[in-house]
């Protein structure tokens, strides 16, 4: 265990080590914990699952709620570079604008780490489980109103589902995971629906609504909530996220707020003056840089290559298209390519900045199987930034996707990321 005052990266080097699995699916060690903790929770416990748009979710309900005056504390899985990223805490807005929202300092972690290990006893918790404990240990410190959870993975068997949500979105189903959730929808649905509970409301953001989630949602008398039959998407603004799906995740995203009774979040004019103004890194991201234009999104499943597939071709760029991809070693390449060959002129593959990341070979190969097409090989991610450059002119256009573990290191390349407070 590191020693008190111990820096959050020896922290982290050290949960990394903790436990034999990164993943571990199942309550029962973290609730052991968490009733050892007796934090004291908020009035309302927004939690949101689905495959894809859980962190633009996330992203649009923390401003609401904050422009609505509201103390909130947001956790969201994975982190782009730093850690803190995962746990942001705020105070309410006027009205119109936000308030204040700040990432957790290392030393307000370092100090949560340090309260679930006085009381772990030697309960095994992977990093995930840790981290989620810690963050919501810092947010019952932090006497909020709201705490928005992002689930990691699933729902059922996620650590941020220990604690009952007061209401909860699904924003989609997807082929995501499958090696921990199912290989086909409905068995993955039936993981996400896990986050209901009896009585309370659960949105569900997609336009198909899995059977799995309308059979879980009778069987334990959640109130489900569905896209065109109890809310619509019907005068919602366009967030200031990429893709016209935004638009999807922006209604649900309403809808929970109103179901959990946040009325104040819904106000028409409070949504008209946030929605537009809301971003996240990585997602849909842009800039030029010597007339070339950067685009940045973690894009790992096929869903939503599809969506960024669908984006690329609205844009209809007439400049040629260069795309360096990463992934990691469960994901489905072809299904991500795939949708993404049209508006790719050249792919460069390289190993995403991660353990379990795929070897740039690996990924070439199968990207070229997919495309038809050869896909170069790049040693490092410079390397691979150095090529794009060199083939890209004026009005081109280099696209960076397939994992958090490729787009972080490329913000940071381009000087796009602000580091965290420590």
């Amino acid at each position: 265990m590191p020693s008190p005052g111990a820096p959050l990266s020896e922290w982290l080097t050290w949960l990394e080590s903790l436990h034999p699995d990164e993943i571990e699916l199942g309550l029962d060690r973290v609730r052991a914990v968490l009733d050892r903790l007796d934090l004291k929770l908020p009035e309302h416990v927004l939690t949101i699952a689905g495959t894809n748009g859980k962190g633009s979710s996330v992203a649009m309900a923390d401003a609401l709620l904050r422009a609505a005056g509201y103390r909130v504390g947001a956790y969201t899985s994975p982190h782009i570079v730093a850690y803190n990223e995962r746990i942001a805490l705020s105070t309410g807005g006027n009205g119109l604008e936000p308030g204040g929202r700040q990432l957790v300092a290392d030393a307000r972690i370092t100090a949560a780490f340090e309260r679930i290990e006085a009381v772990r006893d030697g309960v095994p918790l992977t990093y995930f489980e840790y981290g989620t404990l810690a963050a919501f240990v810092i947010f019952s410190a932090a006497d909020l109103d709201v705490w928005i959870l992002e689930v990691g993975m699933g729902g059922r068997l996620d650590a941020s589902n220990a604690i009952n949500p007061t209401a909860a979105l699904i924003t989609n189903v997807a082929l995501d995971h499958c090696d921990w959730l199912g290989e086909d929808i409905e068995t993955i649905a039936h993981e996400k629906a896990g986050v209901m509970r009896p009585g309370i409301p659960v949105v569900f953001g997609g336009p198909d609504v899995p059977q799995a989630i309308i059979e879980h949602a009778k069987s334990v008398g959640a109130r489900l909530l569905l896209r065109d039959r109890d809310y619509s998407l019907d005068g919602v603004p366009r967030p200031g996220l990429q893709g016209e799906f935004q638009v999807g995740n922006a209604a649900a995203v309403l809808a929970l707020l109103a179901a959990a009774g946040l009325s104040a979040a819904v106000d028409t004019a409070l949504v008209a003056a946030v929605l537009p103004d809301v971003h996240l890194e990585g997602r849909g991201q842009k800039v030029v840089e010597e007339g070339v234009e950067w685009l940045l999104d973690v894009a790992h499943n096929p869903a939503a290559a599809a969506e960024l597939g669908a984006t690329l071709a609205a844009e209809n760029r007439p400049g040629r298209s260069i795309t360096i991809i990463g992934a990691l070693a469960d994901k489905d390449i072809e299904g991500v390519a795939g949708p993404l060959d049209d508006h790719t002129d050249l792919w460069i593959a390289v190993t995403a900045d991660s353990h379990r990341g795929m070897p740039a070979a690996e990924l070439a190969r199968r990207v070229a199987n997919v495309t038809n097409r050869p896909c170069l090989i790049a040693d490092s991610l410079d390397i691979a930034m150095g090529e794009a450059r060199r083939e890209a002119g004026s009005g081109d256009r280099i696209l960076v996707t397939g994992s958090f573990y490729i787009v972080g290191p490329v913000l940071q390349a381009l000087g796009l990321y602000s580091p965290p407070v420590s």
